[in-house]
Order: C-alpha cells, then sequence, then structure tokens
C-alpha cells in the first residue's frame, strides 16, 4: 500500500477499564460495575408490550421515523421544555413540529457520523470540529471519521460544564464545521449556558450541535434544551436510552433547525439508516410517559447521595452533581498519583469498577467518573467494602 497509512485506529477506551474487572471479581459478591453508563433498571412494561405487538417487523421502517415516532418526540420536546410560546423573555423557543424532527438508531451512531454528513454542502475550508475538552470520547472520534481536525474547548472559568467559545482562536473559528454542546455533560455533570452557545453559533455561522441526552437528569433547576433559543443553526439531540431504560433497543431523535434536520434525514435516507420498526413503536410508548421517568429520577438520586457519601467518607470528598447520573471524583493528590492507580485501588478493596478521566480527554486526568448505574444493595456492598478497608 503506498502513501503510508492515512488513518490508524485508536483503541477503544474502555477496553483497559475491563482489565480491572478481573481484580474486583474475586472479592465475595463479584464486580459492581460503575464504569459505563449502561442503565440496569427495568423499561416500562407497556414499552416491552409495544417492541412484540406492534406488528412492524416485516416491512422497511420510516428511516426519518414513523408519523407517530415524531409526534411523540415533537410532543415530548413542547412540553419538556415549555416550547410553543414564541421567543421571548423567559427563553421558551417556538414550538417543534413533527416535521422538524428525525429519527436516529440511538445517537451515538448519528455523533460520530456528523461531521462527515455536515462536511458534504460546508465549504472546503471548513475542516474543525470544536468539541467539549472533557466529554464523550465520540465528539473527537467522529471528527477524526471525517477526516476533520478535532479542537477541545475548555469549560466555562471556574466550571466543570458549557463551553468557553471565547478561547477559540479567530483561525479555528474561520475553520469551524461545527460545535458540539453537551449539557449536562458526560462525565462531569456540568451545565452550560446554552444560549450563549447558541447565539455564538450564529454570529460565526456556525452549526452548534446540542447533545441532551441527560437533561431529565438534571438537578440544579428544570431540564433546559437550546430549542429555548430558537431553532436557528441549532440541532438538539435525544435518546430514550438513559430517560427510559432503553439503552438496547436504539431510539434517539434530533430536532432543531429544518434545513440541517431536513438535510441530515436525507443523506440517512440514502445510506439506508433505520430505526427498526417494533423499537420505534416502543419509542412511542415511552415518549408519551412522564411517571416512569419521575420514578428513575428519584432512584439516581438516591445513588448518587448515597455513594457521594460513601466516597467521602472513604476520604475521597466529592460532591452531588448539577446533571447526569456520574459522579465527577477528585483523584486525593496524597493517596495517588492518578486516576488509573485511584481506578484499581476501588476495584481491588470495593470491587468498584469506575472511569479513568483520562479516557474523556486530558483535562479529564485528575477524576474518576463513578456511573451510579447499579441497584442499592450492589452500591451498599461497595459501601460496606469501603468502610471495613479504613
Amino acid at each position: 500500500m503506498s502513501g503510508g497509512v492515512k488513518f490508524e485506529l485508536p483503541p477503544y477506551p474502555y477496553d483497559r477499564v475491563a482489565e480491572l474487572g478481573q481484580l474486583a471479581a474475586e472479592l465475595p459478591g463479584g464486580v459492581v460495575d460503575c464504569s459505563i453508563g449502561t442503565p440496569c433498571d427495568p423499561p416500562l412494561p407497556a414499552v416491552v408490550a409495544a417492541l412484540s405487538g406492534s406488528g412492524s417487523e416485516r416491512g422497511y421502517p420510516a428511516s426519518i421515523g414513523s408519523l407517530g415516532l415524531r409526534e411523540a418526540a415533537a410532543a415530548w420536546l413542547n412540553r419538556r421544555f415549555g416550547l410553543g410560546d414564541g421567543l421571548g423573555s423567559a427563553g421558551s423557543g417556538p414550538a417543534v413540529s413533527a416535521d422538524g424532527v428525525a429519527a436516529c438508531v440511538g445517537t451515538k451512531e448519528f455523533v460520530a457520523s456528523v461531521p462527515q454528513l455536515v462536511r458534504l454542502q460546508a465549504e472546503s475550508s471548513r475542516d474543525t470540529v470544536l468539541y467539549p475538552a472533557v466529554s464523550y470520547p465520540t465528539y473527537a472520534m467522529g471528527a477524526a471519521l471525517a477526516g476533520c481536525r478535532a479542537v477541545a474547548v475548555p469549560a466555562l472559568p471556574g466550571r466543570v460544564g458549557g463551553l468557553d467559545l471565547t478561547s477559540v482562536t479567530p483561525s479555528d473559528v474561520e475553520r469551524a464545521l461545527l460545535v458540539w454542546s453537551n449539557s449536562p455533560s458526560n462525565p462531569t455533570g456540568g451545565l452550560g449556558n446554552l444560549e450563549a452557545e447558541a447565539m455564538w453559533g450564529r454570529a460565526h455561522g456556525v452549526p452548534v450541535f446540542s447533545d441532551e441526552c441527560y437533561a431529565e437528569f438534571t438537578w440544579d433547576g428544570p431540564p433546559r434544551s437550546m430549542l429555548q433559543h430558537g431553532l436557528d443553526g441549532v440541532v438538539a439531540v435525544h435518546s430514550l436510552s438513559k430517560r427510559s431504560n432503553l439503552a438496547g433497543v436504539r431510539v434517539g431523535f434530533f430536532a432543531g433547525d429544518p434545513k440541517l434536520v431536513d438535510f441530515l434525514s436525507q443523506v440517512r435516507r440514502h445510506a439506508g439508516l433505520m430505526v427498526p420498526g417494533p423499537a420505534q413503536a416502543a419509542g412511542i410508548v415511552a415518549l408519551d410517559d412522564d411517571e416512569h421517568v419521575v420514578v428513575q429520577r428519584g432512584r439516581y438520586l438516591e445513588r448518587l447521595r448515597f455513594l457521594a457519601e460513601a466516597l467521602t467518607e472513604w476520604g475521597c470528598p466529592v460532591g452531588l452533581p448539577e446533571g447526569g447520573f456520574y459522579l465527577w471524583v477528585p483523584v486525593p493528590a496524597d493517596r495517588w498519583k492518578d486516576a488509573w492507580m485511584m481506578a484499581e485501588e476501588l476495584a481491588r478493596t470495593a470491587g468498584l469498577l469506575v472511569g479513568p478521566g483520562d479516557l474523556y480527554g486530558p483535562a479529564g486526568a485528575g477524576f474518576v467518573r463513578v456511573a451510579v448505574v447499579q441497584p442499592m444493595e450492589r452500591l451498599e456492598l461497595v459501601a460496606e467494602r469501603l468502610s471495613t478497608a479504613g
């Protein structure tokens, strides 16, 4: 092969974490895996029933999503974020219609593919993806897969969330293809200034994609969406994986700027990307029900409080996040030299598997991420092990 290798695939981020699981498995009771945000709680029974009873498995589903799914998604967006009263002083934002919503196969594939799709209609000089410096690895991977530059943007000064877009150099602004926002943040739980980010994008002609998959689990005030500040130049991305414990069903959707949503949905149609029909039927039931989300919020908040107290008593002080279901725990410098050493100690001592912070970018190296996805009895086992470890 001439010309050398153009793309070198990096190791999958969590493969190294899995090796620590062997240490945790040696303890009585085994591993308590809080390294990945995989929901463990049961989905709504009516959702499970819809999966098996829709009769939609024989035909090809609509790539953009069935009208029923798009109507349910639009209704949920309008209901949950108070959209529909116009863009006034309260930032309510215009209502979203079914025509302004499109389905995606979960949201990870959407995040990974957006840069290459947006680049199809962008100026050739636009080759840079701006993304949070501490964040979900797929933002940077999506840029790499599109042959783009990935430029990390630091958090707002004195905070663990948001984007300090004033720090972006003029040359990077000129080359910016798109911006990724993530609030509440994975992994930090920090909240961003969505209005300021939307305004920055419009001022510079750069589309802003707002990953809002953890919005239902906002603890500091009500859930927020960038759509509350208008649709022009922005796309909000949502998923039922976290909200409704349906990560295995792969139902996501995006909404916002009509031209962007239409273009992306049409390209995805050509590529044959489709949410399976039974999954779409289940998504309608999940989006129409808010009560099960209230129950899930209670579970996560209880676990966050419990495990934060247990880790603090063990000598690793941590407060509750502004949003999300992760604890972003600072590594005590007097105990371990880095996050991997702390993660190894937690695995060996408490059987607790966590994510070292550098998996989310170099700026996260002094932290570990703990996903409170395990049931209380498993977290109580962790607390018991920590209390006897001293």
